[in-house]
């Protein structure tokens, strides 16, 4: 399941087509799993920087553990993938600064 982290309400996760329409943009999406310390750390980190973010659950869709299910917590920026295992958060911060849609480089 998808919850916005400030909203509590549900979302979608820009990935393989499982976008629920409905709900709210953000730029930030961490793929997780309950139980996970580093997952927890990377949550920690994305509530320090103060912009808004979804969390989904890896293990709520198929597509989700064969793509992302050994390398939680996986950020995506945009809906694409920035990075796994711990976030890097001067080279978040420097990302997030740039527009939407922006080459990673």
């Amino acid at each position: 399941m998808c919850v916005n982290r400030r909203s509590g309400e549900a979302c979608g996760v820009p990935h393989s087509g499982l976008v629920d329409e409905r709900a709210p943009m953000t730029r930030l999406t961490l793929i997780s799993r309950d139980a996970c310390h580093l997952c927890e750390r990377a949550e920690q980190v994305l509530d320090r920087i103060g912009e808004p973010w979804h969390r989904v659950d890896v293990d709520s869709s198929v597509e989700l553990v064969r793509d992302y299910g050994d390398r939680v917590p996986v950020l995506l920026l945009d809906g694409r993938e920035h990075g796994y295992w711990r976030i890097e958060e001067e080279r978040l911060r420097r990302d997030l600064a740039k527009p939407p849609g922006s080459p990673p480089w």
